[in-house]
């Protein structure tokens, strides 16, 4: 009989992109085929901000780890998956995360199933010597590579010289937009960090800043405090509003007109998918990785090259005055958000992990 089951690793269930989309594809498995699936957390917590989807299995280690004993209890993690894996038989093991990708399939020496993994981060990251080490040497034991960009196929093959590396990107969040009234609104969304310069983005809007618009930056992080300094010095600081981290985000997509991203290096964008959901066309640096997968410059956004502020103003000014062209590139947005549907990038992992 032809074994249909399909075992996803993943580190935790706690907040996170990358437990988000495993959460998603588990649910699209369970309900739109004959597989059956269950969940491996790698590491136990005291409790699971995601749900797991009904008729979906889960399984966790019954011990937490020690760092203090962090050799013995990486063996016993390594001990609790392979025989995890044994019992549940699987056809196909998927996992998900750089730091545990590795440990993974060094469970493939003692098991007949299929694995694959999905680094969730910018891919050229450097990482300890013996991550980077354990990369080298067992990632070849995959049957499979799902990267989220192209340059992140193109960084596997070129690294790891493997063969069967697929592109594969989130899916945004689904929800049914009708095209409505927006306002004057240049939005960014994200975390407050240095690598996503938004400290450049306020000096931008305050060159090219028109009478009736406004910068509205959503989210939080270390950077806020300085943004908040920055703010003080800037001419047109009234059009410029930071809301701190919000639960009512979609309110801000359907809003906005412009999405603005200066980010100088990602695993994978999602708020560009979500903005494009919500028919907002997305002016971004070119950085790594995953803008140019998702910006086709001039059709439904610009994509800037890295670093290139004086561009990147100028197209800004550019979008702000021109109704027509925002209008066009919105259209385009919304169509190109739909091959980020949920069932859309879930049926891709099915195919890919089970054929």
């Amino acid at each position: 009989m032809e074994n249909k089951r399909i075992c996803l690793a993943i580190p935790s269930l706690n907040i996170g992109g990358m437990e988000r989309v495993m959460v998603e594809i588990a649910r699209y498995i369970r309900n739109n085929s004959d597989h059956q699936v269950t969940i491996i957390k790698l590491v136990r917590t005291e409790k699971n901000f995601y749900q797991v989807p009904e008729g979906v299995k889960l399984i966790e280690p019954d011990f937490f780890f020690n760092r203090k004993l962090r050799i013995y209890h990486s063996l016993k993690l390594l001990v609790y998956l392979i025989k995890t894996i044994r019992r549940e038989k699987p056809q196909s093991v998927l996992s998900f995360g750089e730091m545990y990708n590795s440990f993974v399939l060094l469970s493939s020496f003692f098991t007949s199933a299929q694995y694959y993994v999905s680094d969730r981060s910018q891919p050229d990251r450097k990482w300890v010597f013996f991550h980077e080490k354990m990369r080298q040497l067992v990632y070849g034991r995959a049957n499979g590579i799902v990267a989220q960009t192209s340059y992140s196929k193109a960084f596997f093959e070129r690294e790891l010289n493997h063969k069967n590396i697929k592109v594969i990107p989130n899916p945004g969040r689904d929800h049914d937009y009708q095209m409505t009234e927006k306002k004057n609104v240049v939005l960014y969304v994200g975390r407050l960090i240095p690598n996503k310069k938004v400290d450049v983005l306020l000096d931008i809007f305050n060159r090219v800043a028109q009478p009736d618009w406004e910068l509205w930056v959503v989210g939080d992080g270390p950077e806020r405090e300085k943004l908040e300094n920055q703010l003080q010095s800037l001419t047109h600081k009234e059009q410029i509003k930071l809301w701190g981290a919000r639960k009512d985000i979609e309110d801000f997509y359907s809003q906005a007109k412009i999405f603005a991203f200066t980010s100088i290096s990602e695993g994978f964008p999602n708020v560009l998918i979500e903005a494009q959901s919500f028919a907002v066309p997305c002016i971004s640096f070119d950085c790594v990785a995953g803008p140019a997968d998702i910006i086709q410059d001039g059709k439904n956004g610009y994509l800037i090259p890295l670093n290139d502020a004086e561009t990147f103003a100028q197209k800004l000014s550019q979008l702000m005055q021109d109704e027509n062209l925002r209008a066009r590139m919105a259209v385009q947005s919304l169509e190109d958000s739909k091959k980020y549907k949920t069932d859309v990038v879930a049926e891709q992992f099915l195919k890919f992990i089970t054929t």
